[in-house]
């Protein structure tokens, strides 16, 4: 079976549901009857409605991370191993395993959902609107010229 070409709505809810989902857009594109990935993203350039709802599932699928990022941390089912004689020893591969999930998750969704789980230190230094920050001086000219001097004179030293 061809993978479609043309947007219709069925196709993009299902994309969208799934993306809601926690799926990833690689798993979605690999079901039988799913468009390929460049497609989809001439679909987002070309239909401002499924742009508009790719946009929104991108958003709940942060917030389904988030969710999967307290289940895995809690989940201590596999920390142990048995190792014969020995009784149980803690799984290492298994703890970098989880630890690599939960990373793998927050950096995406800081990347997609910056402003809900981006760092609070990038957030605090972009200027209104994300914007660059605007710097203004209390100094006056005649304070910043004897500044530049007092500076030139301890660089010729």
């Amino acid at each position: 079976m061809a993978r479609p070409t043309d947007y219709t709505p069925e196709i993009g809810a299902t994309i969208c549901e799934r993306l809601a989902s926690g799926e990833t857009l690689n798993q979605i594109l690999k079901t039988p009857g799913m468009p390929d990935r460049v497609t989809v993203w001439r679909w987002q350039r070309a239909n401002e409605d499924f742009r508009n709802l790719y946009a929104q599932s991108r958003m709940e699928q942060a917030h389904y991370w988030s969710d999967e990022i307290v289940d895995i941390s809690d989940d201590g089912s596999r920390d142990y191993k048995e190792s014969g004689d020995r009784g149980p020893v803690v799984d290492m591969d298994h703890i970098a395993r989880s630890r690599l999930r939960v990373d793998t998750r927050k950096f995406l969704m800081a990347k997609i959902v910056p402003k809900i789980y981006g760092d609070k230190i990038a957030q605090e230094i972009t200027g209104a609107d994300g914007g660059p920050v605007q710097m203004e001086s209390s100094r006056t000219e005649a304070e910043k010229l004897e500044f530049a001097a007092m500076l030139a004179k301890a660089r010729e030293k």
